[in-house]
């Protein structure tokens, strides 16, 4: 057999010697002066930001010589090549296979003047097909291109023709297929801020990231001067809603995007992972049997109760500063992941206002398509009322929360902390049956006492010779009336428990809910 070596004509060592140059070239971006006034920014570059996000040197880039190239007169030889804008491929998240695209900013600024329209297509594609979770990393506008585009295209494009649409409909399919995390590092605008909104999760970096459906310059022109954190900064668009969370530093983001990933599984056509903790699920804080008040004027912190319930430092909440009635988070019990829904008290007395409806519709979907149990830690003084909460549409935003509750299919289980009244109160677990338990502190029905009784007795109160007397005469009766001692005799609540035993009963609620859990396709599935 020969084993000499071939001579250079048979072999192919010229082309990946090309190839090999190529990708050199592709690896620089937009050259050395943007990736400098990148970093000058304080933001980092989409290929470290992939590094820096996936584990240690488990990335397999996919298309990683597209681009623009210019060519001499024989058409055989390269003398320029812009590699295109955005940068995809595969890798691994704590051992997990994912997918992962990112805008670079350092070419054109992230507009599609410099990409190739299969470049942020495919990766929606991939992980839909390979069902593997989806992390976007944004920065520009991704859409149709600049004002500059119809002269070199030498025509006007037209949103959503024929072989022009945005790609909106893969995001928003994925939205029930696989975990979607989507991070605004920088200036995000058009598609690109549509692209961050269609996500599961999405961050943003509170110095150096805005968000916005057009930036300052377009604002302007229509009489609105704003910079851009003034428009789209993170204090308006976390508190807004639009996006989830924001953080101090691209690197936080990217540990919150892995973190939310470790609760979920890799597809819906699958179940989320467990994770032992080895936290004791019989661990009894002495703490919760004083933790909430006797006086029912003042207020408690459900954040601790959450803590202290769920396994160690398990609790991820997400959305914190938008609908702050109500707390979302992922958590773990006895190492397997659940979803935690709890009213919160600090804020409006938990009663749900539009923002906070809003909240738990989302939420409450997110955790019905990757079937995580639900867990309700209840406190809530029913729908927000007043001209605030009729104006920004409470009735429709909370009855639609209501009516996610009620089609959820996965398990629930309900703690009644404290206050459970009204539509709202009613909406505290869906209507089939889960498991649900009450602390001594519950205090329950279709309207509070304070301030009712002056209008349901009103005429009695009036004919007493004594109106106060009477009031508080009424008020004591109705008071020794309303225990949950009264309501467990007639079984409208299941069973009041020590507030110390929430934790092993927890436990034991996550252990035969596992077994529930059914891969697939929910038959209705989250939107953005």
């Amino acid at each position: 057999m020969d084993h000499t070596t071939p001579p250079p004509s048979a072999s192919w060592q010229a082309e990946l010697d090309e190839l090999a140059e190529r990708k050199r070239i592709a690896r620089q971006m937009g050259g050395p002066e943007r990736v400098a006034r990148q970093h000058a920014g304080g933001r980092l570059t989409v290929r470290e930001r992939i590094d820096q996000c996936l584990d240690s040197g488990s990335f397999q880039e996919v298309g990683s010589i597209a681009g623009k190239a210019t060519y001499d007169d024989t058409g055989t030889v390269m003398i320029d090549f812009v590699p295109a804008n955005g940068v995809f491929g595969r890798g691994l998240v704590a051992g997990r296979p994912v997918v992962i695209y990112g805008d670079d900013f350092t070419v054109r600024g992230g507009s599609a003047d410099a990409s190739i329209k299969n470049k942020y297509l495919v990766p929606e594609q991939m992980a839909g097909e390979f069902r593997l979770p989806l992390i976007r990393i944004i920065e520009g506008s991704g859409g149709g291109g600049s004002v500059k585009t119809i002269e070199t295209r030498g025509h006007a494009n037209l949103p959503g023709g024929v072989g022009e649409g945005s790609g909106l409909w893969l995001c928003a399919q994925n939205m029930g297929r696989v975990p979607v995390v989507a991070l605004g590092l920088g200036s995000v605008a058009g598609l690109g801020a549509a692209r961050l909104a269609a996500s599961h999760y999405s961050i943003m970096v509170k110095d150096t990231s805005a968000v916005f459906v057009a930036g300052p310059p377009v604002v302007e022109r229509l009489g609105e001067t704003r910079t851009k954190q003034e428009l789209g900064g993170h204090r308006i668009q976390v508190a807004a809603g639009t996006v989830d969370d924001a953080v101090d530093t691209e690197q936080e983001a990217f540990e919150r995007a892995r973190r939310f990933l470790s609760y979920l599984p890799a597809s819906v056509w699958d179940l989320p992972p467990r994770q032992r903790t080895w936290d004791d699920p019989k661990r009894r804080d002495e703490h919760l049997i004083s933790i909430v008040p006797k006086d029912r004027r003042k207020a408690y912190s459900m954040r601790k109760i959450i803590a202290s319930v769920v396994d160690k430092d398990s609790f991820f909440e997400m959305g914190k500063h938008f609908g702050r009635a109500i707390i979302t988070g992922f958590a773990r019990l006895d190492g397997w992941p659940v979803a935690i829904l709890a009213g919160d008290p600090l804020y409006g007395g938990g009663a749900w206002g539009a923002a906070a409806s809003r909240k738990i519709t989302r939420f409450v979907d997110l955790a019905q398509t990757f079937h995580l149990p639900m867990v309700h830690l209840v406190d809530c003084f029913g729908f927000a009322v007043g001209l605030e909460a009729e104006s920004t549409a409470t009735m429709r935003h909370a009855v639609t929360a209501v009516s996610a509750i009620h089609q959820s299919t996965i398990p629930w289980c309900a703690i009644i902390i404290r206050n459970v009244f009204g539509v709202g109160g009613a909406a505290h677990v869906p209507h089939t049956q889960p498991i649900r338990y009450a602390w001594p502190s519950g205090n329950w029905g279709s309207l509070p006492l304070e301030g009712g009784v002056e209008a349901a007795y009103r005429a009695e109160i009036a004919a007493a010779d004594d109106p106060d007397a009477k009031l508080q005469e009424i008020s004591d009766r109705l008071e020794r009336m309303r225990s949950p001692f009264r309501s467990a005799e007639a079984f409208i609540i299941e069973e009041i428990i020590d507030p110390r035993d929430t934790r092993p009963l927890l436990c034991e609620f996550a252990n035969l809910a596992a077994p529930l859990r059914t891969p697939g396709q929910s038959t209705f599935t989250m939107r953005p």
